[in-house]
C-alpha cells in the first residue's frame, strides 16, 4: 500500500475535509483496485465497475452520512448497488472507506469469501441488500426510504441503477409508486454508459430520451456529467433540498473509463483483462 494510499485512507471518516485532487487521487486507485481484483478472479464487470467510479466516491467520501466503525449505525445513509455485478467498485469504495481490508479484494468470487460477484448480505452484513438481480434495487430503496419516513428518521436513501438494468419493466413500477408516494428521502442515479452485455442500449433497446421519460413520471430530474465531482456534488445537493417528489441524477459516464482499450468497449462488459492487459490498464492508472 502506497503512502499516499494510506493516508487517504486513514482519513476516510472525515468526508468533508476532502478536497477534489485528492479525490481524483482516490478515484485512481480504486480504479487499480478493480483491474487487480477482476484479473485476479479472472472474472467480473470492469466496464460497468470503471464508469461509476467517481459516483461512488463522491456518495461514501463526500455526502453520505455513514460511520465505518458502526456500519450499523440506525440514522446511516442508505445505500444500494442495484447494477450488482458493478460490485468490484463498491467493494473497492467499501475498503478505501475502511469497512473492509484492502487485502480482501483480492479474494473477489472466490470460494468462501465475502466478496461475490454480486453483493451478498449474507456473507457481507454492513450492505443494506443482496442485489444484482436486475431491476429490482430501486424497489428495495423505495421500502427503505418509506420505512425510515415511518420511523421519523432524517436519513436518505440512495441507489444506483444501470441503463441497461432500466430496461426491466420493475423499474418503471417503482419509478411510478415512489412519485406516487411522494418519497423525497430518495435519490437514484442512473449510470448513463451506454453499454449493456449483449452492445450498446441504443442498439438494443433505445432509453432515449431518457430525461423526458423520468420528468413525466413525477421526479425531479437532473443531468450531469457522472465522472465531474462538481456537478455530482452539486446535484446531490439538490437532490437533498428538493421536497415533495423523488429524485433522480441522470450520470453520463464513459463505460470502462481510465482505461483506453476499455473505454467504451462492449467486450470489456463482463471480461477479466488478461495478463499483459492488466499490465497495460495499471501503468495507465498510475
Amino acid at each position: 500500500m502506497s503512502p499516499q494510499t494510506s493516508d487517504l485512507r486513514a482519513r476516510a471518516v472525515d468526508k468533508k475535509s476532502y478536497n477534489l485532487e485528492e479525490l481524483a487521487a482516490r478515484a485512481k486507485v480504486i480504479r487499480r483496485h478493480i483491474i487487480r481484483m477482476i484479473s485476479e478472479a479472472g472474472s467480473g464487470h470492469p466496464g460497468g465497475s470503471l464508469s461509476m467510479v467517481e459516483l461512488l466516491v463522491a456518495l461514501f467520501f463526500h455526502t453520505l452520512h455513514h460511520r465505518p466503525g458502526e456500519p450499523d449505525w440506525p440514522d446511516r445513509d442508505r445505500f444500494l448497488l442495484s447494477k450488482g455485478h458493478g460490485c468490484p467498485a463498491l467493494y473497492s469504495v467499501l475498503a478505501e472507506a475502511g469497512y473492509l481490508p484492502v487485502e480482501e479484494l483480492m479474494n473477489l468470487r472466490k470460494l468462501g469469501s465475502p466478496l461475490q460477484g454480486h453483493p451478498d448480505r449474507r456473507l457481507l452484513p454492513l450492505l443494506e441488500a443482496s442485489t444484482g438481480s436486475l431491476g429490482q434495487g430501486l424497489s428495495i430503496a423505495v421500502g427503505l426510504a418509506l420505512g425510515a419516513r415511518l420511523d421519523k428518521r432524517s436519513c436518505r436513501t440512495c441507489v444506483i441503477i444501470g441503463d441497461g438494468e432500466s430496461e426491466e419493466g420493475q423499474v418503471w413500477e417503482a419509478v411510478m409508486f415512489a412519485a406516487h408516494q411522494k418519497v423525497d428521502n430518495l435519490t437514484a442515479i442512473v449510470d448513463c454508459n451506454g453499454i449493456q452485455l449483449d452492445g450498446f442500449t441504443r442498439d438494443i433497446l433505445d432509453m432515449e430520451p431518457i430525461v423526458p421519460k423520468w420528468k413525466s413520471f413525477g421526479w425531479h430530474v437532473q443531468e450531469i456529467d457522472g465522472h465531474d465531482f462538481g456537478q455530482i456534488f452539486a446535484a446531490l445537493k439538490k437532490a437533498a433540498s428538493t421536497q415533495g417528489r423523488p429524485s433522480v441524477i441522470l450520470a453520463r459516464t464513459v463505460k470502462g473509463k481510465g482505461v483506453s482499450f476499455m473505454e467504451n468497449n462492449p467486450a470489456f462488459h463482463g471480461k477479466a483483462p488478461s495478463k499483459e492487459e492488466t499490465e497495460k490498464a495499471l501503468q495507465e492508472l498510475s
